[in-house]
């Protein structure tokens, strides 16, 4: 077979040629790259921030949420920043730092009766109103404690339209608990034990929490109670009542609230998994399968302290 030199083929079929050519290597590097690291920035997904807002005089949530938020950053491939409420767990009016809620992709508040200025509430607003999740804690029921007539008096309704729990403490709801010397037997509400929060949760467990009661009327109605919860030795006649949910806030956002927290709870393992599952769930990923270990929180109750 005879090969023709590239010199013997016809000038116009030469040029063919090479204008057909051009175009395809000018395509090749023209295309992004796909699937090798470090070629461009630009198309590897940023770590979600969860941003925890802490203030509680009592439960110590300053202390037991960093702990949660390091095993966040270590096992599990999320960014976490742990605001607290300063000078120290009582100063009711200062949460500095609220300002990095702009890059939150998950807000978790662990508060309670606070006042802060207008300036830190109107950061806490923008973040509700961008829709994006938020999560609480036990005495988030009641983060708010403005005064009757004060301009942010409509704070004190935070669990209600972040969280849909009661607005507040006591009140015309009755939000109470059974007693500082009960306890709670918890156990899955029907027809959950599927839910994806619920992955590797125990379907009945003790925690040390006295129960908040929060029916008849919460959580809301757009709501998804996951748990309920039993009295151990109330001060009273007791009811059960829900002690986690989830649902969709007035801000259009995903929630999970949970009335559990006391310092005690964060040693229990299936707490432990419902938090971290509830943190995947919320922030759209999927809920971890394979349990990466028991934290060791050693956190004891405090207590009310001046």
């Amino acid at each position: 077979m005879e090969i023709k030199s590239l010199c013997t083929i016809p000038n116009d079929v030469v040029m063919k040629l090479y204008h057909k050519y051009w175009i395809i290597i000018t395509l090749f590097i023209s295309l992004p790259s796909f699937g090798f690291e470090g070629n461009d920035k630009s198309n590897k997904k940023e770590k979600p921030l969860v941003v925890f807002v802490t203030g509680d005089h009592e439960y110590s949530g300053e202390n037991t949420l960093p702990i949660v938020a390091q095993e966040l950053e270590k096992a599990y491939n999320i960014r976490a920043v742990v605001l607290k409420s300063s000078p120290n767990q009582n100063s009711e009016k200062n949460i500095p730092g609220l300002e990095i809620l702009k890059e939150a992709d998950l807000a978790v508040f662990y508060l309670r009766w606070r006042q802060l200025p207008a300036d830190q509430l109107a950061m806490i607003e923008d973040y509700l109103k961008t829709g994006k999740p938020v999560m609480g804690f036990r005495t988030s029921t009641h983060a708010f404690n403005f005064p009757k007539g004060h301009t942010d008096e409509r704070w004190n309704a935070f669990g209600e339209f972040a969280l849909n729990a009661p607005p507040g403490w006591g009140g015309a709801h009755k939000h109470t608990h059974y007693g500082h010397e009960s306890s709670t037997d918890v156990y899955l509400a029907p027809g959950q034990a599927k839910h994806p929060v619920l992955t590797g949760v125990n379907p009945s467990f003790h925690v040390r929490s006295w129960l908040y009661h929060v029916l008849p009327n919460y959580p809301k109605e757009s709501s998804q109670v996951l748990l309920m919860g039993k009295a151990v030795d109330p001060n009273r006649a007791a009811v059960d009542n829900p002690i986690a949910w989830t649902g969709t806030n007035g801000y259009g956002a995903r929630i999970f609230m949970t009335t559990m927290g006391h310092p005690e709870d964060f040693r229990v393992e299936s707490f432990q998994r419902l938090v971290i599952n509830a943190i995947h769930w919320e922030l759209g990923l999927k809920v971890p399968k394979k349990w990466k270990g028991v934290m060791d929180i050693q956190v004891p109750y405090r207590g009310m302290v001046k």
